[in-house]
């Protein structure tokens, strides 16, 4: 059984979904506690919320759970936001910082490298040639990396997370024109909040693939739960209403990336900042 399920498509836009999961083999399942058999740090739904929105983009989804390995996680194990709380490769705890193992069960050293392999390389091989696909049929290539998470999550930051978290690692992982136009539709979306670089600032699949000098752009958009979701708590129900509002503002910033991404070229390409 594949690790990653791939849609190829004709855009220069790629959607990657690698937190979207659920699938646990039964040898780490046994190993999780009661509380690490909620998932209950999926992003639930967040490929439905996306589905159809840019007909042609390409599409590169995990289907095993951030508790087997994270996949938007530098593989070498170092922290995206050294010094802030925040989870790991493996990770140790839940969002809430509770233990997701049974006690003795944590995943050792030899259990990651494994993982590493199996999951992590795997999906980032596939994300990485149709990236490359994507690239040589447009000369560019953006990726958008899709997310969500609880609104409110104490152990990781204060307050209601803004609905729109897009991250480019301070405006590193793509040209400014495309930051600019997803800020701007974000920021118009009447009813919703919206913020750049702020808590989340594009995770580890942003800033490897985001190389605007080489033609492929990256950036991560975070969505709080709340906006699409009925309940942040299980059975974490999608609320179709919610979604189809979210939908329009989403469709439309899509759209114009690939607007964008069609004035973009690897030759020559500026990366005004």
């Amino acid at each position: 059984m594949s690790n990653f399920e791939i849609s190829r498509g004709t855009s220069p836009v790629i959607l990657a979904f690698p937190h979207t999961g659920t699938e646990v083999p039964t040898d780490i399942w046994e190993r999780l506690n009661d509380n690490g058999r909620l998932l209950a740090d999926t992003d639930w739904h967040i490929h439905d919320l996306y589905a159809g929105l840019l007909p042609n983009a390409t599409t590169v989804r995990a289907t095993f759970h951030r508790y087997v390995i994270d996949a938007n996680r530098d593989p070498s194990g170092t922290s995206l936001y050294p010094g802030q709380n925040t989870t790991g490769l493996v990770p140790e705890t839940d969002f809430d910082g509770l233990s997701i193992w049974r006690e003795g069960e944590a995943p050792t050293e030899t259990d990651i490298a494994d993982r590493l392999q199996t999951f992590h390389a795997a999906y980032h091989t596939a994300l990485a040639t149709e990236i490359e696909r994507v690239k040589a049929i447009h000369g560019v290539a953006v990726l958008y990396d899709c997310h969500s998470i609880r609104s409110r999550i104490p152990f990781l930051f204060e307050d209601r997370l803004p609905d729109f978290n897009i991250g480019t690692d301070m405006g590193r992982t793509c040209d400014a024109r495309i930051e600019t136009a997803v800020a701007d539709i974000a920021a118009s979306a009447q009813g919703y909040t919206s913020i750049v670089n702020g808590r989340f600032k594009g995770g580890w699949t942003t800033r490897h693939y985001g190389q605007p000098a080489t033609g492929v752009h990256a950036i991560q958009m975070e969505l709080s739960q709340i906006s699409h979701l009925a309940t942040e708590q299980p059975p974490f129900a999608y609320d179709v209403d919610k979604a189809e509002r979210l939908r329009v503002h989403l469709k439309e910033i899509l759209e114009r990336i690939e607007t964008i991404a069609a004035t973009l070229t690897n030759k020559g390409n500026k990366h005004d900042r």
